[in-house]
Order: structure tokens, then C-alpha cells, then sequence
């Protein structure tokens, strides 16, 4: 670790001069090794119809496949965002896709879900059938996202219309991530987010409608200290998981806050708390057999 110090001790300086992002200072300390990247495969047509793929060294025709959703409120983020994540969960052994989807203004809800569905739809069918480096098989296949992306992830996983409309079931999953979901925000104060989900749209919009106990089985991680999704989103989540019969893990972490949600997930440098990750990769790997 002595010899990399200079390095990394200079990327902080860097970042902190040039004002980084939390997501820019960790992908610039993450490490490349052990996994190929192809970016920018298409899924659907436009600016934001394409997704990365993290495919680590040794896939097999069983690896696990992640497709992670990533958050920024509906209108904003990119996957340009999460190479960390990428390189953290390919370094534990899982390929992994993110993709970017619509954005508001140019969509409103359900825009950016029907993206996912359609990103994660034709994931599932280059694992199904093979290439850019994934041996064709059966691949567990997990849906993963933080905060606006966790909502999106979160009614693909539970509101089963949208995987049936690009031809996948409910049970082709082998469970959810949430980290950070806003599962349960009605009624909306904020006249941004009344735009974003229009009044007729809008019940449909929340992720603790849809249980039903059919689904995967789910993980919903929270900190205690985030102020911009109430934990108890992830709470009630939880309970309407339980109401019906599902399956359904919680993890609370004091003193996380939003973004350490998903920062926690890097390697190199972990903006949080490092057991997050490894109760991520715990819940994927007991539910990839």
C-alpha cells in the first residue's frame, strides 16, 4: 500500500483543487484490473438508450449479472458516474450493467421505468444468448439501484407489467437491491417532483403498492442519517414485502447519509461504510445459487 500513497495522496489534491464530485475522486482511484469495459451498448434509440458492461476475467456461462440503476432525482446522473461501482461488484465476480435512461424533462413517469425494463430485457438476452465476453448460460439475473434508480429498479422488481411488456417474468430475477429508495413518497410537496410524476401517473409511481409475495427476494439498505430519502421509506417498503409473504433483508447503517449509500460500494477508498458492500455481495452471492 506504501507505494500507492504518493499516487493516491496526489488524486486527492487533484480533486480537491478541481473541486471532484464524490463519484469523480473515487473513479479516479479506481483500479482497472481484472475486468474488461464496453461501453456505450445500445438498447434502445437516442442519447440515453445505452448502457456500460463490466465484465470481470473468468465469466462463465453461470456468472451472475447486476444490472445497476443509478439515481439523481429523475432528472439528472449519468452511468458515466459509476465506474466504481462497476469495478466493485466485477471485482467480487458479477458482470454488471448500467445503463443511462430518459431523463426528465424529456419524459416524465413512467418514461425512465420503461427504459429500464427495455435495458434490462436486452441484458438479459446477451446473457442468455452470449457476447461481448459473457458466455452464453443461465446467469442469475439481479436488478440494483440507489435512490431515484432504486425506485426504478424497485418497480421493475415489484410491478410485474413492466418486465412482462419487454418479455421477461418475475421470476427470471434472482432479487433486488435497494440502496436509498424513495419507495413511499406520497403525497409529493415539491413542485419539482409534482412534474416529474403527473397526477395520473402518479399512485403507480410508488414501489410499496406492488408486493404481492411472488417476487425475488430483496435487500433494502438505508443510513440512519440520510436527509434526502427518510429511512422510512425503506421501512415501510419492507413491511409491505412482509405483509404479503415475501422475502425481504433490511440493513440500517447510523450515521450514513445519501450518498454514502452507494460510495460505500468503492473499494479503492470507501466514502462510507465498507460493510455495505460486503453485505451486498453476501445477499447476491447466497441468491446466485
Amino acid at each position: 500500500m506504501s507505494r500507492f500513497l504518493p499516487r493516491l495522496l496526489g488524486l486527492v489534491s487533484l480533486c480537491v483543487l478541481a473541486g471532484c464530485s464524490a463519484p469523480a475522486f473515487l473513479n479516479a482511484v479506481t483500479s482497472r484490473a481484472g475486468f474488461e469495459t464496453v461501453r456505450d451498448l445500445r438498447y434502445a434509440p437516442g442519447d440515453r438508450g445505452t448502457y456500460d458492461l463490466y465484465v470481470p476475467n473468468g465469466t462463465t456461462a453461470t456468472t451472475p449479472v447486476v444490472v445497476f440503476i443509478h439515481g439523481g432525482s429523475w432528472d439528472g446522473g449519468s452511468k458515466a458516474l459509476y465506474p466504481f461501482v462497476g469495478q466493485s461488484l466485477a471485482s467480487a465476480g458479477f458482470v454488471v450493467a448500467i445503463p443511462n435512461y430518459r431523463l426528465y424533462p424529456q419524459v416524465t413517469f413512467p418514461g425512465f421505468v420503461e427504459d429500464g425494463a427495455k435495458a434490462t430485457a436486452v441484458v438479459a438476452k446477451l446473457a442468455r444468448d452470449g457476447g461481448q465476453g459473457i458466455p452464453a448460460g443461465r446467469h442469475p439475473l439481479f436488478l440494483m439501484g440507489h435512490s431515484a434508480g432504486a425506485q426504478i429498479a424497485g418497480l421493475l422488481a415489484f410491478d410485474e407489467r413492466y418486465l412482462a411488456r419487454v418479455g421477461l417474468k418475475a421470476h427470471d430475477l434472482a432479487g433486488f437491491v435497494g440502496l436509498a429508495g424513495p419507495y413511499d413518497f406520497l403525497p409529493i410537496q415539491e413542485e419539482r417532483y409534482k412534474a416529474i410524476f403527473p397526477p395520473a401517473t402518479r399512485a403507480d409511481s410508488q414501489p410499496v403498492r406492488f408486493p404481492d409475495g411472488r417476487e425475488a427476494p430483496a435487500l433494502l439498505i438505508a443510513g440512519l442519517a440520510d436527509t434526502t430519502v427518510n429511512p422510512e421509506e425503506t421501512r415501510s417498503m419492507a413491511r409491505a414485502i412482509e405483509a404479503k409473504g415475501g422475502r425481504v433483508e433490511t440493513q440500517y447503517y447510523p450515521g450514513l447519509d445519501h450518498i454514502g449509500a452507494v460510495s460505500s460500494l468503492a473499494t479503492a477508498l470507501p466514502l462510507g461504510n465498507p460493510a455495505l458492500r460486503d453485505r451486498v455481495i453476501l445477499f447476491l452471492k447466497a441468491h446466485s445459487r
